[in-house]
This record gives structure tokens, sequence and C-alpha cells, in this order.
């Protein structure tokens, strides 16, 4: 529930920065604005997450480490937008929806069975997915999946409201440095 309320205000307060990176999207590339895809929430169900869309319309709905050569469909607005991870700030309306929270494993996509076995093995699936976690900032697109679950595991074995405040604030310094970010 709190995240719920916090995650409300904060779309209020940051609703100028919403409007301000739709109206470049939108001059740039039209409508729509959000990005909407399939992603695996708590206990291996699933919902549609929703992003500030930074790529192209006609882009493939896969992972963008799968794309061929990623940097011919972002947009321009796109690299600023996703190098500052603005691109994550509608996963806010997932979080008032109770789809999300601010800290735990970013949600995968629906066809990474491979992640989802890993997570399903170590127990990471009964987490609910955040817009930030342990494993990003540790590394975040830089990690193998092993290795993204093997921080998720501890997450899960360290969580707490003081593990959850560490995570957030070297979430900002992370995304002022762009650290981790490899699209």
């Amino acid at each position: 529930m709190v995240n719920r309320l916090i995650a409300a205000i904060a779309i209020l307060v940051l609703l100028p920065i919403f409007m301000l990176v739709a109206l470049f999207i939108f001059f740039e590339d039209g409508f729509p604005i959000f990005f909407k895809q399939k992603r695996v929430g708590v206990n291996y169900t699933f919902f549609k997450i929703y992003k500030f869309r930074s790529m192209r319309k006609d882009t493939p709905n896969v992972a963008t480490h799968l794309l061929g050569d990623p940097g011919k469909y972002v947009l321009n607005v796109g690299g600023i937008i996703r190098k500052l991870s603005l691109d994550e700030l509608p996963n806010l309306i997932n979080i008032v929806k109770g789809e999300m929270v601010f800290v735990g494993p970013r949600p995968a996509l629906y066809n990474q069975d491979d992640l989802m076995a890993l997570r399903v093995a170590e127990g990471v699936d009964q987490l609910k997915p955040g817009i930030t976690g342990w494993a990003q900032i540790n590394g975040r697109d830089e990690l193998s999946n092993k290795e993204k679950v093997r921080y998720e595991k501890e997450y899960l074995e360290r969580k707490s409201l003081l593990f959850d405040l560490k995570i957030i604030v070297m979430t900002f310094t992370h995304v002022l440095a762009s650290k981790g970010v490899a699209h």
C-alpha cells in the first residue's frame, strides 16, 4: 500500500517531466507515447509494463540485446531518456496498479524462459518485480542471467526497509553516472 501511495504522489510531482518526454516522443515519431509489453510478475503471473517509447514504432518486440543493431531503432530522444532511465518513469503506473514495487528484480520479458527458470529454482519468482533492484545496481545490462539471479537471491535473503533504501539511493547515483547501461 505504501508503494502505491508513494508512486501516485510521484506521478503527480513528476507530471511536468512526463509531459515533456511525451511531447518529445510525439514530435519525433508520433503516437503511441507509451510502450506496453507483456512481462512476468510475482509467482510467474503476467502483466503489461508501461514505459516511455524510446524506439521507433517498427522495432521488433524482443529484448534490446537480441536486436542485431539496436542503435538503428533508437529515437533521438530515446537515447537521452534511456541514458537517464526516464523511459522507466511510467513503471510508476504499474506500482499504482499493484503489479510492481520500487525495489525488486526487474520484470522479465514473457519469453525469457531461461531467466525465469533460474528465478523459480532460487525462489526469486515470489518477489514482486521492481523499478530497481540489487542486480540493477550491480551490473544491470552487463550481468549474465546467472549473475542477475545470484544478486536477486541475495536481495530475497537480505530484504529489509534499510536495504531497500540503500538500493534506491545507489540507483540514483548509478543513473546519474549511466553505469551499467548498454543501450
